[in-house]
């Protein structure tokens, strides 16, 4: 058996080339079976409009749970949070949107450094 170990984790080089084609694996499992299954055209119109909102949903679902650590405190990454909501209610574009929540954020950073 192979005895090559990696240091910082404890790996065997062999396990490591499992968990590689095993990743490697799935990856082509997700993106071969669409093709697979959905050899014909959807015809349904809800089931289009579905798979039309996937990809935000998906970017949606990664994204958001993270702006809450992006700061240093709790509260400057809600505030940010709450801006960027209301400019984006509101119309504004994404470049006023990001502008605005990090700065809010960032005032409520150096409000919550300096006072506190």
């Amino acid at each position: 058996m192979n005895t090559v170990v990696l240091q910082e984790t404890g790996l065997t080089l062999g396990r490591l080339c499992l968990y590689i084609a095993l990743m490697a694996g799935v990856t082509y499992l997700i993106r071969m079976l669409p093709f697979t299954l959905f050899r014909r055209e959807i015809k349904s119109a809800f089931f289009r409009s579905f798979l039309a909102y996937v990809p935000y949903a998906v970017l949606g679902a990664m994204t958001f749970p993270s702006v809450f650590y992006a700061t240093s405190s709790l509260p400057s990454a809600i505030v940010g949070t709450v801006v960027a909501l209301v400019l984006a209610f509101f119309g504004r574009s994404l470049l006023t949107v990001s502008l605005g929540a990090s700065g809010a954020a960032l005032v409520v950073e150096l409000v919550l450094t300096y006072l506190l």
